[in-house]
């Protein structure tokens, strides 16, 4: 009876249906565990989906990925998305509406390093001071590993190596905000750098930039939700958790749904200040709830607008002069059109670190970022879209401070392992950092270590004898 117990597969209950949770449960499905997935919203995503306004669905935030992510990547073909035909594949660049006098700044589809020296050659926008100071950076970057002993602020690495005012404001303002949701002055220098191994200095496909066609939750997590039911799953949408119990051998996991269910072990991918709600009633993660309790957080704010199907930017999407004393908030604008033709006319702009624009009325942040695109692309039409709205998502990111702790996947609990953008990783919170945590998560949970002394030889039985397809 022992031997038959030791074959079946571990029973696991993933917490939270954003991205990091998904790929957890994935990756556990597709090793043959007994998956639940559960998610307080009705759907799928967290706070990279989709919602409905005004009968149609908009994203809550606009991503741009990196042909570096290969985990994200990698997923998105095994749950059966095709990312060719799925994101939009651009050469690394920076670019000003045309004719703004600022940066554009193109990689060529050259191997490296050579698609950087020659975009940094024919950037148009930048003095020869500009373009000196940037070659210093880089080659200072890589000397040094793309990493310093002691991090600091990301103003700080820009002042120690000569970059010159123009260049950040242009350049590394922009980026850095789009990257780390946090302002220069007190983000970490050490994550900017990994950003910037991985699209600046990196091979040239894999500093491509990808922009997603289609709608979030239609990118990842609906497609993981099929790919987990296709393989036994169980995927229970407003399912809330409101408390872990401890049992001998697992886990049980009270919801506001049907009495709570027994697992062998959890996946909590929920965000910081939820799991350490649900941890904080066990003494042994009592440190580790204090340290997720004590994150702090930043706001993204987007603005939809809506024009006639006939407006067009002259590019997919393009940087703004975001200048917060002149109320001029937004810092890139998509031309949601050009990604999908279902959705003509309709611009999307991104406010990264967004306190001061959130606090702002919804219908007068918009006038002001439809005054701000009518500036920057000299179109008087712009200043007048047919409808607006603004989604703001409060706690988008945990500010990305200079020497920031993050948890390990792994707790102090036997059967409980973290999944999120927030544990520790080189990574700001990016899709590929949530994938790469949930990946990891479920990896500890099929290893043995992370379940109760019990059930630790089921991990074994289900590491390669999965039930049904396995891609």
């Amino acid at each position: 009876m022992c031997a038959a117990k030791n074959t079946a597969a571990p029973a696991v209950a993933v917490i939270g249906g954003g991205w990091a949770g998904c790929a957890a449960a994935v990756e556990l499905a597709r090793k043959g565990a007994r998956v639940t997935l559960f998610e307080s919203a009705r759907t799928l995503g967290g706070r990279a989906r989709a919602v409905e306004v005004q009968g149609r669905l908009l994203d809550n935030g606009q991503h741009i990925l990196l042909g570096a992510y290969n985990e994200t990547l990698g997923l998105l073909k095994r749950v059966g998305v095709d990312p060719a035909s799925a994101l939009l594949r651009l050469p690394l660049q920076m670019r000003y509406p045309p004719n703004s006098g600022a940066l554009d700044f193109v990689a060529p589809r050259l191997p490296a390093p050579w698609h950087m020296i020659v975009a940094l050659v024919r950037a148009s926008g930048l003095a020869r001071e500009d373009k000196l100071a940037l070659a210093q950076l880089f080659t200072g970057l890589r000397w040094m590993g793309w990493r310093l002993d002691q991090d600091v602020s990301v103003s700080v690495l820009l002042e120690r190596y000569g970059q010159t005012p123009r260049l950040a404001r242009l350049m590394w303002h922009p980026l850095c905000l789009a990257a780390l949701n946090t302002p220069p002055e007190r983000a970490s220098a050490n994550v900017f750098m990994a950003t910037l191994r991985d699209s600046l200095g990196a091979r040239r496909a894999a500093s491509d930039m990808l922009i997603p066609r289609l709608e979030l939750s239609a990118l990842f997590p609906r497609a993981a939700a099929r790919y987990i039911e296709t393989h036994g799953g169980v995927v229970r949408g407003g399912a809330k958790v409101g408390a872990l119990a401890r049992l001998a051998d697992g886990w049980e996991v009270e919801t506001n749904g049907p009495s709570g269910a027994s697992f062998d072990a959890v996946v909590l991918a929920t965000p910081p200040a939820a799991a350490a709600a649900l941890l904080a009633p066990h003494a042994e993660a009592g440190a580790l709830a204090a340290q997720l309790n004590a994150f702090e957080h930043e706001p993204i704010a987007t603005c939809y607008l809506q024009y006639d199907a006939d407006i067009r930017l002259p590019l997919p999407f393009c940087a703004l002069l975001d200048e917060p004393r002149a109320k001029r908030y937004g810092q890139f604008a998509f031309d949601r059109g050009q990604l999908d033709p279902g959705q003509a006319g309709l611009l999307a702009v991104v406010i990264s670190s967004a306190c001061e624009a959130a606090a702002l009325d919804q219908d007068a942040l918009a006038r002001l970022v439809a005054a701000q695109l009518a500036d920057a692309f000299a179109d008087p039409r712009l200043a007048a879209p047919l409808w607006s709205r603004v989604i703001t998502e409060k706690r988008a990111t945990f500010a990305c401070s200079p020497g920031l702790v993050r948890p390990p996947n792994l707790t102090p609990l036997p059967g409980l392992v973290l999944a999120g953008d927030y544990t520790a990783s080189d990574y700001p919170a990016t899709l590929e950092s949530a994938v790469r945590s949930g990946q990891a998560a479920a990896k500890a949970i099929l290893a043995g270590d992370r379940l109760p002394p019990e059930n630790s030889s089921l991990s074994h039985a289900a590491g390669d004898g999965a039930a049904g397809p396995v891609q």
